[in-house]
């Protein structure tokens, strides 16, 4: 049984006060004079954080689903509604990085695009009835980017399906400072050429260095190399440590800019192609040169922590970074303004967030004065089941970034 909460006594000079009103001023101080660290929790054990990623290793990854696109006219609809150039000198012969946008210039989805025969379907006539391309996409976005092609296409000749979970599976694989393997190397004998129902699909992920190859293998085919297969949590930490954003709950639809998510610095525009949906804001901001906000790989620690001078994983912290909300503000540190960014997703004690390149970084940005200085810290505050939570954290611009 609780103790009874005995209120101050009252002088007959007060002016009166209900007990309702005075029991609310108790609990009020009371929690004034709590320290901070007993208000937010700024940690919590998380035994199941993925372990650090190997130097060499293969991952599937359920978290993407492929759209085929055939028939004659596919390459030219393509062509005119993503980002990158589908038709460069020489041709494609292996996938590519790019993006959907919608006519004002916002990012739909990103995703990979490969060379596709339709199997069964490739015509001695040369009519491209079963000549396409694969679009692999966000799992949650597939059915959504699907229909969206469908009703764009008009009279366009050309056929739309989804291909079915256990049709072909997408693999990243990769070798930290290594060459890279051949396709030859990483499937069994049994695999077939590289196209069609028995071969194998593949291209280089060029976003960032170090992020290996996409492979889209048959059925349950596994890369057959001497490698830790990994879970997806281990490929996100990857990515997070490099700064690569993927899919839609990182790049929110019909609100994130190219830029702005990086699609430019992961060569997913081509500035010399043609017309295509969206390109007169995506030009203009290039040509211009002024991106205030990118996508940052980030570190969160705890409030009694020092800053932390470079980005590390640690597997041993469980900080609760999977329970924040998609685009909680960063604020500053003990500081007043604006908002410097917006946390984006998190695992164990990294993730990414969109940040104000002169308020978060050293970066310069073209018509703002830098309001970075050495020691700033930035904070994220959310609440979780009734409990607030607080953390520090820090952002860092990945090398490869080109300089703006």
């Amino acid at each position: 049984m609780k103790p009874p909460v005995r209120f101050p006594r009252l002088s007959s000079q007060s002016p009166y006060i209900c007990n309702n009103c005075l029991l609310r001023t108790h609990r009020t101080s009371k929690l004034a004079t709590q320290p901070l660290h007993r208000l937010y929790s700024s940690s919590s054990p998380n035994p199941a954080s993925p372990h650090l990623p190997p130097a060499a290793g293969f991952t599937h990854l359920p978290s993407r689903r492929l759209i085929a696109l055939t028939g004659p006219d596919s390459t030219h609809y393509l062509q005119g509604v993503i980002t990158a150039n589908l038709t460069p000198s020489p041709p494609r012969t292996s996938g590519f990085y790019a993006a959907f946008l919608n006519a004002q210039g916002r990012l739909l989805n990103d995703v990979f695009i490969y060379p596709y025969t339709e199997p069964g379907k490739a015509s001695a006539s040369g009519n491209g009835k079963g000549e396409g391309w694969l679009i692999e996409v966000d799992a949650k976005e597939v059915t959504v980017l699907a229909k969206h092609i469908k009703r764009y296409k008009l009279r366009a000749k050309f056929d739309v399906r989804v291909l079915d979970v256990g049709e072909r599976g997408v693999w990243s694989v990769w070798e930290e400072g290594g060459e890279g393997w051949t396709m030859h190397a990483l499937v069994g004998s049994g695999s077939g050429s590289e196209s069609g129902k028995e071969g194998v699909i593949t291209c280089l992920d060029k976003r960032a260095p170090g992020m290996g190859r996409r492979f889209l293998l048959p059925g349950d085919t596994k890369p057959e190399i001497d490698a830790q297969e990994s879970s997806e949590d281990v490929y996100r930490v990857r990515r997070y440590l490099k700064g690569v954003p993927e899919g839609q709950d990182e790049l929110i639809r019909e609100h994130a800019l190219p830029q702005e998510s990086n699609v430019d610095f992961m060569g997913g525009i081509d500035y010399k192609k043609g017309c295509y949906v969206g390109q007169e804001l995506t030009i203009r901001t290039h040509h211009r040169g002024v991106v205030r906000k990118r996508i940052l790989p980030i570190m969160l620690y705890g409030m009694e922590d020092g800053e932390p001078t470079s980005l590390e994983y640690d597997p041993r912290r469980g900080l609760g970074v999977e329970g924040i909300p998609r685009e909680t503000g960063i604020g500053r540190f003990e500081k007043k303004g604006r908002s410097a960014g917006k946390f984006l997703a998190g695992v164990g004690n990294v993730g990414l967030g969109l940040c104000r390149l002169e308020t978060m970084t050293d970066v310069l940005v073209q018509g703002e004065a830098g309001g970075y200085r050495e020691g700033d810290e930035f904070t994220v505050q959310w609440e979780e089941e009734g409990e607030g939570k607080l953390l520090k954290i820090k952002a860092f611009v990945p090398s490869w970034h080109l300089k703006q």
